[in-house]
């Protein structure tokens, strides 16, 4: 029996797969990765395949980065854990505390951080921090969190009823309350059928609406991506987050900026909400790239004044009432700031800005095909839209067949991308990715589409 045929065994005899049916190995052999290197991994029979995903959005360095490994070794001979609950800390989350709060124009007072295993635990984090805010002032009424429709926010019970992509919603009712959506600026299937910039941002203004009509004493804060990621890599018109932080000062509103897709670099500035001056969050979820995936780690940065109010308002017999065990990691925070390091030293932020416009020229030339409805995206985040008609912009079916059928071809010709719920093939490499290993990636999707319309659109392949 063969290393394949025995891990491919107990992997469907006993690991359970987020984001996959119960049944999907009965079609499916696993993908087994044995080894990663830079922008490239090799499964069990030695094939190579370019992760143009960065495994979840998250290798901004690429994997097994010899400076991250490093630092990692070298932590865990000195301390591999301790708590940091009561008071108590270590080195690396000091020092990454102090790195991370450096990182932002000093008027927006981002001056406190704590670290998670994650983007769910750091919004889940969020979302309680920002109610806490309120509560201890009183204002406990102001609670409620308004989201955008097509958002990600996590897999907690808050963060998943905080997200807009409702099939995450089905089969675990009753959800918390206190969640409320919005409509995001998806300006290519617009919902409020209007197109951008004649609509004015109506997006913008149902949001306000809603606000409104719920109340903004009840607020507690508005959460949203600076580029909606899972929903389908949405970025928004450059005036719409302006215009999201004017109402929400106009309205005593928190903004939780989510960017746990987005940090580090990943949109071609180092934390997406630079692209759009002045938009100042209140709260920052960070994640994935901040480790470059390396060890879990997360980071819920807030003003300081947020921390100071707390501190203030809070009973003295009473700590506040939040944390997981894992918080503060000394080994993750080690790897944290090594990634920072190599982000900063390799110049990523630049090559992701350069390389992302040539990504994102490569992959526009696709829409040459019938079934290529739209192509969108910020650095080294980009989208691909499926479409049945580029008139009607109606999806193939079933739905999610289209973006399922080419990512399974390029896995087969050597490939990792991943499909959307949103009829998408999202794709974002490595920062490190050069334009030579870009034009393998596109030309192998190039020839990928054709096999995919042959068998979806029923007739030969097609040609704009």
């Amino acid at each position: 029996m063969t290393l394949k045929s025995t891990l491919a065994d107990m992997d469907k005899a006993h690991l359970i797969h987020p984001l996959t049916h119960p049944r999907h190995f009965e079609h499916h052999p696993p993908r087994i990765i044995v080894e990663g290197q830079g922008v490239m991994v090799r499964d069990t029979e030695g094939k190579e395949y370019i992760d143009g995903f960065s495994g979840l959005w998250c290798m901004a360095v690429g994997h097994s980065h010899p400076k991250i490994l490093e630092a990692v070794g070298e932590q865990m001979k000195k301390l591999s854990y301790f708590t940091s609950f009561h008071g108590s800390s270590s080195p690396p989350s000091i020092e990454l505390a102090a790195k991370l709060t450096s990182m932002f124009d000093p008027s927006y007072n981002l001056t406190r951080a704590w670290f998670t295993c994650g983007g769910s635990e750091t919004n889940e984090t969020n979302i309680k921090l920002a109610r806490f805010y309120w509560a201890v002032q009183g204002r406990s009424e102001k609670c409620k969190i308004v989201s955008r429709r097509y958002s990600y926010h996590g897999m907690g019970l808050a963060t998943t009823a905080a997200t807009g992509i409702f099939p995450f919603h089905f089969n675990i009712d009753p959800l918390p309350e206190g969640f409320v959506k919005v409509a995001a600026p998806y300006c290519y299937q617009c919902e409020l059928d209007l197109s951008y910039p004649g609509c004015d941002l109506a997006c913008v203004k149902e949001a306000e609406e809603t606000i409104l009509e719920e109340g903004p004493e009840t607020i507690a804060a508005f959460m949203a991506e600076p580029v909606i990621g899972s929903g389908g890599v949405i970025p928004p018109p450059e005036d719409y987050f302006p215009r999201i932080r004017e109402i929400c000062d106009k309205h005593d509103i928190l903004l939780i900026l989510d960017e746990v897709i987005t940090g580090f670099g990943r949109t071609g500035r180092m934390f997406a909400h630079e692209h759009w001056g002045g938009i100042r969050p209140d709260m920052l979820s960070l994640a994935k790239g901040i480790s470059s995936g390396h060890i879990p780690l997360g980071a819920s940065v807030v003003r300081g004044d947020i921390y100071d109010t707390i501190g203030e308002r809070q009973d003295e017999r009473l700590p506040l009432m939040h944390g997981f065990t894992y918080m503060n990691h000394p080994v993750a925070c080690a790897a944290g700031l090594a990634n920072i390091e190599v982000i900063e030293q390799e110049g990523l932020v630049r090559k992701a800005a350069e390389n992302g416009a040539y990504l994102l020229e490569r992959l526009t030339a696709l829409k040459k095909y019938d079934s290529v409805g739209d192509v969108r995206g910020m650095g080294m985040l980009a989208a691909i839209e499926l479409v049945a008609d580029k008139e009607t912009k109606m999806p193939m079916q079933p739905e999610n067949a289209a973006p399922d059928l080419l990512v399974d071809l390029c896995w087969d010709k050597g490939l990792f991308i991943r499909s959307s719920t949103m009829e998408t093939v999202c794709i974002a490499p490595a920062l490190i990715m050069d334009r030579a290993t870009i034009d393998r990636m596109v030309d192998v999707i190039d020839r990928s589409i054709p096999e995919m319309e042959e068998r979806l659109l029923k007739g030969p392949a097609r040609q704009a």
